[in-house]
């Protein structure tokens, strides 16, 4: 098994930066992906950002050129810069991994941007 760790969520207003971290755990095989989804009230989740082991990114187009994601191999984290936030950023924003192509979630982080 694999636990995912988060950490970082919180309250800022808008304009402001979060930087959000998971570290994973346990019976780390090997990760191919690190992801960041996000679940606003009252709509499904959302993919935010998108690393894998090779280097490929992939972001919403509603975050792209504000959000940035990261990982630190030796760690086995994987971090997301959040920069100029807005109201429409507020939700629980969850960790995902891929690692020998099995699925794991964290118990989510509450990010909520006031305007």
């Amino acid at each position: 098994q694999v636990q995912l760790v988060e950490s970082g969520g919180g309250s800022v207003q808008a304009g402001g930066s979060l930087r959000l971290s998971c570290a994973a755990s346990g019976n780390i095989f090997n990760i191919n992906v690190m992801a960041w989804y996000r679940q606003a009230p009252g709509k499904q989740r959302e993919m935010v950002a998108i690393l894998t082991n090779l280097g490929y990114t992939n972001y919403a187009d509603s975050v792209k050129g504000r959000f940035t994601i990261s990982r630190d191999n030796a760690k086995n984290t994987v971090y997301l810069q959040m920069n100029g936030l807005e109201p429409q950023d507020t939700a629980v924003y969850y960790c995902n991994i891929l690692d020998n192509n099995r699925p794991y979630w964290g118990q989510g982080t509450q990010v909520t941007v006031s305007s």
